[in-house]
């Protein structure tokens, strides 16, 4: 389905319902909850998070609001940003431009693991999922930070050495935190390993109750375009419906990205939006 174009009512709602659920349950285990007016704020150490609208409030939300929001995070010294469903919540992105936010549109997709469509990895290449004490882990993450400095699916020169240098740079304790996560169960991590170059993609599942959402989909500039973000999506996926996830889901950058989870069989069900602004603070602490 095209980017944009209308989702039928009767499979829209209750879909978007259970992933507006997720989507407040899943940075709890992380983060600090503070309500703020209309809106729950999380923040973390690791991550800068997000505000997103109260889960189940179907109270409109006004510029005002926002700018109480933007006044609390100044004196948390944290970015403003704000994240939500279009479609549950529709005054919220008119408010957001009137406080003069930036925003940015993401298709949100679902799949129900038994309706994937089964994808190999490339040649020459192996997926897998790593456990909580696999070195592996500080690689994965260097990916991540390269893929995603990046943007786009086209094809670059960053590659393995750009990788290894990302490694050196990673901040104190991420890894450490990453690996607790994944002792925990909640984050799992697979990787497309090349058999010259090593890890060269990676993504991450954020499982809570009987949903989770794909994460964190990056490959290496030097080896896109071979297929390895499908090939890791679907595994996935697999291993979502091995562990009782009923619902899988995850969020496209741009319709070509769309494109190549709509043929693993994900359906976009509506769009994520994301607002920001405001200054950053130097530190996040």
């Amino acid at each position: 389905m095209p980017e944009g174009a209308p989702v039928p009512k009767r499979f829209r709602v209750p879909v978007l319902h259970a992933v507006d659920r997720y989507l407040d349950a899943a940075p709890r285990a992380d983060a600090r909850v503070e309500e703020v007016g209309p809106f729950t704020l999380f923040t973390g150490s690791f991550w800068p998070y997000y505000a997103r609208p109260r889960l189940g409030s179907t109270a409109a939300i006004s510029p005002a609001d926002v700018a109480l929001l933007e006044r609390r995070c100044r004196e948390l010294s944290r970015p403003l940003a704000i994240e939500w469903l279009a479609e549950l919540t529709p005054a919220l992105e008119p408010a957001a431009r009137e406080r003069g936010l930036e925003l940015e549109r993401h298709a949100l997709l679902v799949l129900a693991p038994d309706a994937l469509r089964p994808v190999l990895a490339p040649p020459g290449t192996q997926v897998e999922i790593l456990g909580p004490s696999d070195p592996r882990l500080a690689q994965a993450r260097a990916v991540a930070d390269v893929g995603f400095g990046a943007p786009g699916t086209g094809r670059g020169a960053d590659g393995p050495s750009a990788r290894d240098r990302r490694v050196g740079e990673l901040r104190e304790g991420l890894i450490e935190h990453l690996r607790r996560r994944a002792e925990a169960g909640l984050t799992l991590t697979a990787v497309a390993c090349d058999a010259r170059d090593g890890v060269v993609a990676a993504a991450s599942l954020q499982p809570v109750a009987d949903a989770a959402e794909i994460v964190g989909v990056a490959t290496l500039p030097a080896h896109r375009r071979r297929g390895l973000a499908a090939a890791l999506a679907a595994a996935l996926v697999e291993e979502a419906g091995r562990s009782g996830v009923s619902l899988v889901l995850l969020q496209a950058a741009s319709p070509a990205v769309a494109r190549v989870y709509e043929r693993l069989g994900f359906d976009r069900v509506g769009t994520h939006l994301e607002a920001c602004g405001g200054q950053a603070p130097a530190e996040l602490g």
